[in-house]
């Protein structure tokens, strides 16, 4: 056990990296749906932006913290307890929305964008409420 805490450590470091991309991806979605037409070279900016921090920054945090997570999991036996099924599925729709992030950088990458900054700015809390959750169930572990 006396790996633990540092597994534990290196979950929270990939989660904060994960988390702050999950924070500026859909930001930068705004300002690239209300600023930077399609072809621009502003456009052409977001896109690197946003490719950059999908690719070298988000998925690999995602992925580490999947990973030490699950290793936390298995070493603190925690599979039934109910916190971390409320954790794991709020973990699951922070993946979920993972994903309709990269869907988005595509429709950019594209030109198809058919959604307003209004809409990145609404989508911009979803990880705010589901951080909320996660961290709720872990520090409280209400059942």
């Amino acid at each position: 056990m006396d790996a633990y805490p540092w597994i534990k450590a290196a979950h929270v470091v990939a989660m904060v990296a994960w988390m702050a991309g999950l924070f500026y991806l859909p930001r930068l979605f705004v300002y690239h749906a209300e600023t930077a037409p399609p072809g621009s070279p502003l456009d052409a900016t977001f896109q690197v932006m946003e490719r950059r921090l999908l690719r070298a920054i988000m998925t690999p945090a995602m992925i580490a913290t999947w990973i030490l997570g699950l290793v936390l999991v298995w070493m603190g036996g925690w599979w039934m307890a109910g916190w971390f099924h409320l954790k794991l599925a709020a973990v699951l729709a922070l993946s979920a929305f993972h994903g309709w992030c990269a869907a988005r950088r595509r429709d950019f990458a594209m030109g198809r964008n058919r959604r307003s900054g209004r809409h990145y700015r609404f989508m911009n809390e979803v990880p705010t409420l589901l951080l909320l959750i996660i961290v709720g169930a872990v520090v409280v572990k209400p059942f």
